[in-house]
């Protein structure tokens, strides 16, 4: 491809995206060469080149195309980066994935970098499965989970180690949202045809939040018969979403369905110990990045006790921590964690009334708030009612006489039977334990 193609395609590209757009984004691209379907170029940061890729990089292809040029991918680097003079304390760097069509990887989120716990051993076991290729032996593999419990680390890993060990394997990993804009674009453009190749000829896709489709009636179509495509071509397909396959709402039935069919992997809400294995992980990292720097003993438990709804959050109040023990030049101390934090911390603090765990639990277990506080001791009642007891407990101020007078005037010696009867059952259920820490992040929020 010549530079006055190139041109070409820039004044297509200013025309479409307006002056602001083109002059942030597209002006500081360097084409460089075209090598066997890549068009590569020189960008000024891994930053620009990453947002190109995801936000204007169809468009940059089909000019190219509609030009003559046949483009398979889009290749972005940063010159200096091609001298071998590199930082050694980089902590993240992004990775095209195979055929350069889908979302880009962030090389932090392999298998090594995943703390595995009890809540999420399962997911971690299924994505290894997956990882390791070969046949296919559950398809799709469903991932779900609230807002931070790993399963776009998990997609990434699975894709880093499918890459590593079968190269040769064409691997598109995007979100839905991206399925969505590239759908859309094809049907305006007129390129049905070459977007139904694209997503056809893959042998693994790997689709993140899925959830994004629902309601959406054309997209949820052609996602519909690519997915019967690939499974009928016994192609590995891996979906995640913030919720099962059922509760996706405006999702249609069918789709549900073929969700169903696979290996359905919830990863649960994280535990004391899972948190606290995630933070003392990042500290090894951290230690390299601020080897001056010390941590006291409590630090990293009391965090993974007082902040427990989310993991982003709980990783971003240590990388906080250290990034502002470093500019003071202090030990990592309770006193400096407390004062450093103080919003965070507050905001996992939110006050909490028996109330509000009365009426929050009757809703997750179905039952009529009159029924939980009233006289019945049925076992239906009866559980919830404990496990209502225990929060009240555990998360308000309020005594034991005055918890008790607001479960229908019960004594206090019934609420700590029931608060005792829960800690042990926590310890030997693992249904209740996942329940009462889902019940805890529904309360915190």
């Amino acid at each position: 491809m010549t530079n006055e193609i190139w041109a070409t395609v820039l004044a297509a590209l200013k025309s479409a995206l307006g002056k602001n757009s083109y002059s942030s984004w597209i002006e500081p691209l360097e084409f460089k060469e075209l090598v066997d379907g890549v068009a590569v170029f020189d960008v000024p940061t891994n930053f620009i080149g990453n947002y190109v890729s995801q936000n204007f990089g169809d468009q940059i292809l089909y000019h190219m195309n509609n030009l003559g040029q046949e483009v398979q991918r889009l290749q972005f680097r940063v010159p200096s980066q091609m001298r071998p003079t590199t930082k050694p304390n980089a902590t993240r760097k992004t990775v095209e994935p195979e055929g350069g069509s889908g979302a880009p990887l962030d090389s932090r989120f392999t298998f090594d970098t995943f703390v595995v716990g009890k809540p999420n051993e399962l997911a971690h076991a299924a994505a290894r499965r997956v990882a390791e290729g070969g046949p296919v032996t559950f398809n799709p593999l469903f991932l779900y989970g609230g807002v931070g419990l790993g399963k776009t680390h998990l997609m990434h890993a699975i894709a880093h180690e499918l890459k590593l060990r079968s190269p040769e394997l064409n691997v598109l990993y995007l979100s839905a949202e991206q399925f969505m804009y590239r759908f859309i674009t094809a049907l305006r453009e007129r390129k049905m045809m070459d977007f139904k190749q694209l997503f056809r000829s893959v042998d693994v896709l790997m689709v993140d939040d899925v959830q994004f489709i629902g309601g959406k009636d054309s997209t949820q179509e052609e996602f519909f018969h690519t997915f019967n495509a690939l499974v009928d071509g016994q192609k590995q397909i891996i979906i995640s979403a913030d919720r099962a396959p059922g509760e996706i709402k405006d999702l249609e039935e069918r789709i549900k369905s073929r969700l169903q069919c696979g290996l359905v992997v919830d990863l649960h809400p994280t535990d004391y110990e899972l948190r606290l294995g995630i933070l003392q992980s990042k500290v090894e990292v951290y230690s390299a990045q601020y080897p001056e720097l010390q941590i006291a003993d409590g630090v990293l438990e009391f965090l993974a006790h007082r902040i427990s709804t989310n993991v982003r959050v709980l990783e971003g109040a240590l990388t906080r921590l250290f990034a502002f023990a470093s500019l003071v030049g202090r030990e990592i101390t309770l006193d400096l964690t407390q004062d450093c934090l103080s919003d965070v911390l507050k905001a996992s603090d939110r006050k909490v009334t028996v109330e509000e765990i009365q009426r929050k639990v009757s809703e997750h277990y179905n039952i009529r708030l009159s029924d939980m506080i009233g006289p019945k001791r049925v076992r239906n009642y009866a559980r919830p009612r404990q496990i209502a007891m225990y929060l009240a407990k555990q998360m308000t101020s309020r005594s034991l006489p005055e918890i008790g007078r607001r479960f229908g005037g019960r004594d206090h010696t019934t609420v700590m039977h029931g608060v005792k009867r829960i800690e042990e059952l926590k310890a030997l259920d693992s249904q209740i334990a996942d329940d009462l820490e889902l019940l805890r992040r529904a309360l915190q929020e």
